[in-house]
């Protein structure tokens, strides 16, 4: 159950970085709400996470998956750059996180 609970606060992650960006410097409501609740439910998952998988372990992955998300959140819609290299790390940083869910203890 760890790594589900880890994998949604990775997503949660995403949704309040987006918002974050989508708030203006928290001068818009409904995104600086959003951010607020996106937050709190990511560090409440990645909480329940570290129960069941190591702090380093479940740290890095959910990272990742933010940093992952994020970054294709930003090609996709805020025209943020892509160019081979981008895509070469970003696909690395996907194979990283795969291998840290198959070498864990957890």
């Amino acid at each position: 159950m760890g790594w589900i609970y880890l994998s949604l606060a990775g997503l949660f992650e995403v949704g309040f970085t987006t918002s974050l960006k989508l708030s203006d410097g928290f001068s818009k409501l409904w995104p600086s709400l959003l951010f607020g609740v996106f937050a709190a439910l990511s560090f409440w998952l990645l909480m329940l996470a570290t129960k069941n998988i190591p702090l380093g372990t479940a740290y890095a992955v959910w990272t990742g998956i933010g940093a992952f998300g994020t970054a294709l959140i930003g090609i996709l819609f805020f025209g943020d750059p892509t160019n081979p290299a981008r895509v070469f790390f970003l696909t690395m940083l996907i194979i990283s996180i795969i291998g840290l869910k198959f070498f864990s203890e957890a």
